[in-house]
């Protein structure tokens, strides 16, 4: 059987690709971030950071780290002030309670952080969060469990997002 290029990576047997890991780039802070977010999640730890001998970045700062969030791998480097994040990259956390929401959220937007709408918000770094609850995509996309008008109707007014009230308006009847 021959397998073509796309074939061969989606089955996880191109050898040219060892792994693909998201990278975080800072203006600065790196530290104070990445020891954030591993208090945020269970499963999560930082597992190496390489501090500067000084140069470019100074000495003693964090240039690199390498950290997981729920068991999933990430990098994140000291960028200094040419790098910022925009909103075209997030992190998604998918919650099962308002209350994990709540933590979540109040966490993220603690010290500097900004509150925005429908369940996004950027914590105090500038990295935006989306802050959503497990069964979103259900009352956003499925007519026929509810009316998913109402339900998008009802997240475009809020900016962190109720569970209660989403799933009141998905059960409304027009």
């Amino acid at each position: 059987m021959t397998q073509t290029t796309t074939e061969a990576a989606t089955a996880g047997t191109n050898p040219e690709v060892q792994s693909i890991t998201p990278v975080l780039t800072f203006k600065e802070r790196t530290e104070e971030a990445v020891g954030l977010y591993v208090t945020l999640f269970p499963n999560s730890r930082i597992v190496n950071m390489v501090r500067s001998d000084g140069g470019l970045i100074p000495a003693g700062r964090v240039m690199s780290a390498t950290f997981e969030l729920d068991g999933r791998p990430y990098n994140a480097f000291d960028g200094g002030s040419s790098f910022s994040f925009s909103e075209g990259f997030s992190m998604m956390v998918t919650c099962g309670t308002q209350a994990e929401i709540d933590r979540l959220w109040d966490r993220l937007t603690a010290d500097g952080g900004e509150p925005g709408r429908c369940g996004w918000l950027k914590d105090r770094f500038g990295l935006s969060w989306q802050i959503i609850p497990a069964d979103l995509g259900e009352m956003l996309g499925n007519p026929a469990g509810g009316n998913t008008q109402k339900a998008g109707e009802a997240m475009m007014k809020m900016d962190k997002l109720d569970i209660a009230e989403l799933r009141e308006a998905y059960a409304s009847v027009s």
